[in-house]
């Protein structure tokens, strides 16, 4: 009986664990989206200050090239976390489904009449 409530209580925060990560996982998605978006209001507005938008010229905003640079760069990493993310979306829900099954197993070990209600006193068929 203990090591079940133990072996239950080890997956359930495994599932908490894997719900936190993808929590996390998201909210730096959204803060990174949010940076991006940022730096690219912010190069809309230097090219408007300068008036040169080619950004081959050579007269272009350092500014303007570094900000741009950085907003790329969070895009790329944006896109990885979305990979990790995708898997770690798959990870909680196979851990989820894990200890739905153990907690089935469990509920049906606790009241052993559990799977045979719909058969009387035990009889599996009448022929």
């Amino acid at each position: 009986m203990k090591s079940r409530d133990l072996a239950m209580r080890l997956k359930r925060r495994e599932v908490e664990e894997k719900s936190r990560k993808v929590d996390d996982l998201e909210r730096i998605i959204r803060e990174f989206d949010q940076m991006a978006s940022d730096l690219e209001r912010q190069i809309q507005l230097e090219e408007d200050r300068t008036g040169i938008r080619d950004r081959a010229h050579f007269s272009y905003s350092t500014f303007a090239k570094a900000a741009a640079q950085r907003r790329d760069n969070l895009r790329q990493s944006t896109e990885g976390l979305r990979e990790k993310l995708a898997a770690a979306v798959r990870e909680r829900d196979d851990t989820v489904e894990q200890f739905s099954r153990a907690a089935q197993q469990a509920a049906n070990l606790d009241d052993p009449r559990a799977g045979r209600r719909d058969r009387p006193f035990g009889i599996t068929a009448l022929r």
